[in-house]
Formats: structure tokens, sequence, C-alpha cells
């Protein structure tokens, strides 16, 4: 069994972004430190802001890029390498418009669907990787796509998305170390 060493929340940096669909990686994140009673630091070396967390016994980093989501892999791939943790021990957590908004699905390895920040963690570590995806749900149209994701939720979207990070974290040990049907069970069911 595989335990993942490594969680990259995908998200944009800045006021501007905070609030928009595309940090729902960061928004999970942020909630998951906070239980731990954790805090992030910036770290220039990763192009992002760090914090570590134990789950039974096991440290596991937490990296939200300060890079913009086009550049997510530079942020990822540099600490990567400095803690020699490999593709298949990273969990990307990411917004996701092909998923209902509020859903939660466990994903290994596939394409980058698109989505412009796994597009750049696919150039830099393969996609060897696992995703947990957060649903922002789907605007109707492609042409519409690139708007949607950079909008605030409205109120009953983000009540939803909030209630699928909870739930996730109560999870978050069986996800973390890779007890993937377990996990699966438990999160696809809601």
């Amino acid at each position: 069994m595989n335990q993942f060493r490594l969680i990259v929340g995908l998200g944009n940096p800045g006021a501007k972004y905070a609030t928009t669909r595309h940090n729902a990686g960061f928004w999970l994140l942020d909630k998951l430190s906070k239980m731990f009673e954790k805090t992030f630091s910036a770290t220039p070396k990763f192009f992002g802001e760090t914090s570590k967390i134990k789950i039974s016994e096991s440290v596991v980093h937490l990296l939200k890029p300060m890079t913009y989501m086009n550049d997510s892999g530079r942020s990822t791939l540099a600490l990567a390498q400095f803690y020699k943790i490999e593709p298949n021990q990273i969990l990307v957590v990411h917004d996701e418009i092909d998923i209902k908004s509020g859903q939660i699905r466990l994903k290994k390895g596939g394409g980058h669907g698109g989505h412009n920040g796994l597009r750049d963690l696919h150039r830099v570590l393969g996609s060897d990787y696992a995703r947990l995806r957060i649903g922002i749900g789907h605007p109707g149209h492609k042409s519409k796509v690139h708007d949607h994701v950079l909008s605030r939720t409205n109120d009953e979207e983000l009540t939803n998305i909030n209630r699928a990070i909870v739930h996730s974290l109560h999870h978050i040990k069986s996800i973390v170390q890779d007890d993937w049907v377990q996990a699966m069970n438990e999160l696809h069911q809601r």
C-alpha cells in the first residue's frame, strides 16, 4: 500500500482569485491544515506556501503553489524533488467542471481533461499522480468555462462545495494511506 507524502491544492494566488471556483484546491488545503492546527508559510524555494501534518505517524507535506494555475508544475516539482517524493506519492486536489457542484471524486492517473493546472503537472510529473476532484459544475457550454472557473460561486454552490470538502476531510486518513477502495466507498456514496 502506497502512502501519499504530498498533497497539492491547486488555485491562483491573491485576493482577486480567493473566492473563485478555480481555488477549490486551496480551500480544501486551508481547511485540512486548520483541522491539524497548522498554518501555511511562504516557502520561496518551492514557489508556494507549505505546511506539514502528521497522519498515523507519517509526515505529509501540504503545498499551495503561488505560481498561478498554469505553472503549478514548477512549484510541485521543486518540493517533490527536494523531498524525493515520487509522482505516485502525490495527491492533487483541484476543481472539476465535469462533476456536479458539491460532489467529490477520487481518481488515479488519466488525462488532464483540459484543466490547465493538471496540464502543467502532466508536463513535469507525467500522469502517475492521484487526484481528489471537487465538483464545481459545468456552465453548459465550453465557451463559458474560462469565466465560470474564474468567477465566484453562488451561495448554494459554496454551501455544497464546503460540505463536500468537510466530508472528504472526515476520510482523509483513508485517502492519505491510499486505502483507495474504502476511501472511494466513503466519498462516492454522497
